[in-house]
């Protein structure tokens, strides 16, 4: 679009305090100002640290565009919440009773910004507002204003379809047990899956209540920007337009618009192992023959449940990396790991403890397959990369995400994992070397291999000029535009 018309776009964006949220802002942030928009993230002090980097990173590269933070405060010791408790991660690091109702209590402490966002929005007047799901007062501020809001939810149409049919249709509720599987209604495919799986919070529970203001506050936004392309839920995404949201635009896959070695290394928090290091080993392996193991940043496993991914990998005899998210309370204890297992398998598996460059990793011609929780996030990362996946959902979306991997596209492998990872159940060895060895060298590995290399493709073009995503971020910001 005539970069004139897009300079006079301002957009705000405000992420939900977790990485899992922030990062694919960050990316989207990134990818209006390479479109000619002047971009703000807004967030807290402590948050403020992991987004400084890569915009640093991004700015040094493409000095002409404009991209910066905006810091509202957030005193959590004020608001009844532990000193530093300002993001997700600082909940699954901390190992008290109350670790159980502090996400909530973070939630609902969100609206302490409510009137720092007013005063933002008053005196910089942006063309828009795109504030996650999290955050429903967001719309009336906006409004208040005159400003449209915008919601990101950060998953796929496919998911929110889901969520909107069992809403609406409520099938779980014909069904004898919350392990019954049933069909659910009214969804293009027969979509198959369980009420626990389907996970859905109780209207009468504060979380219950809580997602009925997200969806009223959604119904009166101006619309819903979604990472995802139309390739590849094609479906989804017209029964989405057509029944839930009045208006949506499809922009992604957003990681895509990491283009450079910096901008995928910057990406999200620090890594916990050199990159040039961990992309020499990857040189040294054949094409397709490394299996890429992690869960995300919210997953914590038990010691046990951990010495049985550990052997199951070492029983598959693929090459891989592991990410093992160190839990802060650990320390130097490292029960999980059989001994001697790092000297058997040295040159065969690495294992990375912390932060991966997860994206730089995915590229990389020598990774055949992607072991993950199905957060949207990584789920859409290994799609654009061309990967077929081990598909191990723990909780929130992630079971719909899996149906979409399993089902719809056929380019994931089930684990084993059938229901909440809270409820306990061990995934054995056995299990995780069936899955591992399925994706890299199964009777089916190379058809479902040749599908997920071409969801890649599609994704890549989806998001180059002329792409899907590409022209449907073109109508938003001419639809924006228009407004002025």
């Amino acid at each position: 679009m005539n970069s004139e018309v897009s300079e006079r776009i301002h957009v705000c964006f405000f992420p939900f305090m977790a990485q899992g949220h922030m990062i694919p802002v960050l990316d989207m942030a990134k990818l209006f100002s390479s479109r000619g928009a002047k971009s703000t993230i807004i967030t807290t002090p402590i948050n403020s640290k992991i987004l400084e980097k890569p915009i640093e990173a991004f700015k040094n590269q493409n000095p002409d565009l404009e991209i910066g933070i905006k810091i509202f405060d957030f005193p959590s010791v004020e608001l009844k919440l532990p000193e530093g408790c300002e993001n997700v991660d600082f909940i699954n690091s901390y190992q008290k009773p109350d670790a159980g109702d502090l996400f909530l209590k973070l939630l609902f402490s969100t609206k302490y910004m409510k009137q720092q966002l007013e005063s933002f929005i008053e005196t910089t007047k942006p063309s828009c507002l795109v504030a996650d799901m999290f955050f429903p007062w967001a719309t009336e501020s906006a409004e208040k204003f005159g400003v449209p809001r915008l919601v990101f939810h950060g998953t796929s149409f496919f998911s929110l379809c889901c969520s909107y049919s069992m809403r609406t249709h409520k099938p779980h509720k014909k069904v004898p047990t919350s392990s019954t599987p049933f069909v659910i209604t009214g969804l293009p495919g027969d979509i198959v899956i369980t009420e626990e799986q389907a996970n859905i919070a109780s209207e009468e529970t504060p979380m219950g209540k809580f997602m009925k203001e997200v969806r009223e506050s959604e119904s009166n936004s101006f619309g819903v920007l979604v990472n995802s392309f139309y390739e590849l839920e094609p479906a989804y995404a017209d029964f989405y337009r057509s029944f839930v949201a009045k208006r949506a635009w499809h922009i992604g896959p957003l990681s895509l618009s990491n283009r450079g070695f910096a901008e995928k290394a910057e990406r999200g928090k620090k890594s916990n192992i050199d990159e040039q290091e961990c992309l020499k080993w990857l040189d040294s392996k054949t094409p397709g023959s490394v299996v890429y193991v992690s869960f995300g940043s919210g997953t914590n496993f038990t010691n046990e449940q951990l010495l049985e991914i550990a052997f199951g990998l070492e029983a598959s005899c693929q090459n891989f990396i592991w990410v093992v998210r160190k839990n802060d309370n650990q320390g130097e204890n490292e029960e999980w790991l059989p001994e001697g297992y790092e000297e058997r398998t040295k040159g065969k598996g690495i294992i990375i403890r912390g932060w991966a460059p997860q994206v730089l990793i995915l590229d990389h011609k020598s990774v055949g397959g992607f072991v993950t929780h199905c957060g949207w996030n990584s789920a859409l990362e290994g799609i654009a990369a061309g990967l077929p996946m081990v598909t191990w959902p723990m909780g929130a979306e992630q079971f719909y995400n899996e149906k979409l991997l399993t089902k719809v596209l056929r380019t994931g492998v089930n684990v084993g994992a059938t229901e909440l990872v809270k409820k306990g159940k061990l995934i054995s060895r056995e299990e995780v070397n069936k899955a591992v060895r399925e994706v890299i060298a199964g009777e089916e590995a190379e058809e479902r291999r040749k599908w997920a290399k071409k969801l890649g493709e599609m994704a890549k073009a989806a998001v180059d000029e002329g792409g899907s995503s590409y022209n449907d971020l073109n109508r938003f910001m001419e639809e924006l535009n228009g407004r002025k």
